[in-house]
């Protein structure tokens, strides 16, 4: 079957090479004129749009199609989705992920959604190299109510004196938190740490051993952090690990959205709520 694309370029061969007229060359090729002069094509509305999402995807590119969307949308682009899947697709903007093996199938049990800030902390450890093979660690903390990140702490040795201090300087800067979740390492164990947690009247949740689903929080946030700035770059120093962090706790805080808090960032998130709470001080809510 000829497609009316393929008529228009029969169309424009036989005037080209025959020299004859538009109105001959339709007939002989049974093509309508006015298919052969109207010529198909979307008229681009946004081109701004088009070159912000490349410009994310560049700067971003462990965000998909749905995250660059909600980004565009928030940044007051007016983009369609399907739009944007389009554009995403023509960049050839995917990236290709392995499938995990799904496990079988096993009571799970599901966790309890925060109702507010500092109700509950999470926080877990980290390891990766630098470029020459040395070891470091990061101890990384965040807020299970707006899954903002509070700290991540980067060096060759993580005590259980490190982590101390920079959970008081969290408290100083967010307010104590009533719990916090963690795995069983050694340096949340130490008695320095549990005589700290029991001096601020701080609940401090143990999951079971083998079983990090239960600090499904934290676990995501380091698959993230691995995927977008561990993985995404080769550091020579520490110092270079820990500003590229800097730079990445900014953007995950305050611009890349989370489709669990309503595709919002984090503190834009906290920042809602306390506008609605200071409308019901006011009798207004």
């Amino acid at each position: 079957m000829v497609t009316p694309a393929q008529r228009r370029e029969a169309v424009s061969w036989l005037q080209e090479t025959r020299t004859v007229s538009e109105r001959c060359a339709c007939r002989v090729v049974r093509q309508p004129r006015a298919t052969q002069r109207r010529r198909r094509g979307r008229r681009d509305k946004a081109p701004k749009a088009e070159a912000r999402l490349l410009d994310l995807a560049y700067a971003h590119p462990a965000w998909g199609c749905p995250k660059l969307h909600q980004q565009l949308r928030r940044e007051g682009h007016r983009i369609n989705h399907k739009r944007t899947e389009r554009l995403y697709g023509q960049h050839g903007l995917a990236l290709r992920r392995r499938r995990r093996r799904r496990l079988s199938d096993r009571v799970r049990q599901p966790l309890v959604r925060p109702l507010r800030p500092n109700q509950c902390w999470s926080m877990d450890f980290m390891s990766d190299s630098l470029a020459d093979g040395r070891a470091y660690r990061t101890f990384n903390v965040i807020d299970d109510y707006a899954r903002d990140a509070l700290a991540i702490e980067i060096d060759i040795s993580l005590t259980a004196n490190r982590v101390v201090r920079t959970l008081e300087q969290r408290c100083e800067w967010h307010g104590a938190p009533e719990a916090i979740r963690s795995d069983n390492s050694p340096e949340f164990r130490s008695e320095t740490v549990q005589a700290w947690a029991k001096a601020r009247n701080i609940r401090w949740d143990f999951i079971q051993p083998g079983c990090p689903a239960q600090n499904a929080y934290i676990e995501r946030f380091n698959g993230t952090y691995r995927l977008e700035v561990l993985d995404a770059n080769a550091f020579r120093t520490l110092d270079e690990a820990r500003a590229a962090t800097a730079d990445w706790l900014a953007i995950y805080n305050e611009q890349r959205t989370h489709s669990a808090i309503g595709h919002l960032p984090p503190l834009a998130f906290k920042q809602r709520r306390q506008q609605r709470e200071s409308l019901e001080k006011a009798g207004l809510g």
